[in-house]
């Protein structure tokens, strides 16, 4: 199972999304993130993808989802999903990602991977959410369990 790390800035009512340019998920909006290299833990995950992906280091990390995919083909993922309203820098596009900031009432959920939908405005309002997913060949959901949660 990998173990990846998926990281939001935010301020008072916008949330920056970045647009994936290549490789997973290319085309699709979503949080900055990536995986887990050997000897870092997943803080240290998320701040350097983070670093690699906008150009910005983040200076204070809540950890506020885990996320488990389960996909067709065997795979899975477990990925811990931070919040982060204090950053040194100004994001940037990379060759990977370019960045956006988007009003809380106007994230792109139908440009987004379609689990974003669930989980997303939960974190938005402050909860921790705990969450499966299980997906089709076609990258589609089959089901899902979702949990609003006290600690992770």
């Amino acid at each position: 199972m990998k173990k990846l790390s998926l990281l939001f800035l935010y301020k008072e009512n916008e949330i920056l999304l970045a647009l994936k340019k290549r490789g997973f998920g290319q085309g699709l909006w979503n949080g900055v993130g990536g995986k887990q290299q050997l000897g870092e833990n997943i803080k240290e995950t998320a701040i350097r993808e983070c670093q690699e992906e906008i150009l910005v280091t983040p200076k204070s990390l809540n950890n506020v989802a885990k996320l488990m995919f389960n996909y067709a083909d065997g795979q899975s993922m477990l990925v811990y999903v931070y919040l982060s309203e204090h950053w040194q820098g100004e994001p940037k596009e990379s060759e990977e990602m370019k960045p956006q900031w988007f009003n809380f009432n106007d994230i792109p959920y139908q440009e987004m991977w379609p689990d974003d939908q669930y989980w997303l405005p939960k974190i938005i309002n402050k909860d921790k959410v705990k969450a499966e997913f299980n997906f089709d060949t076609n990258n589609r959901i089959i089901d899902y369990q979702l949990d609003v949660v006290d600690t992770l």
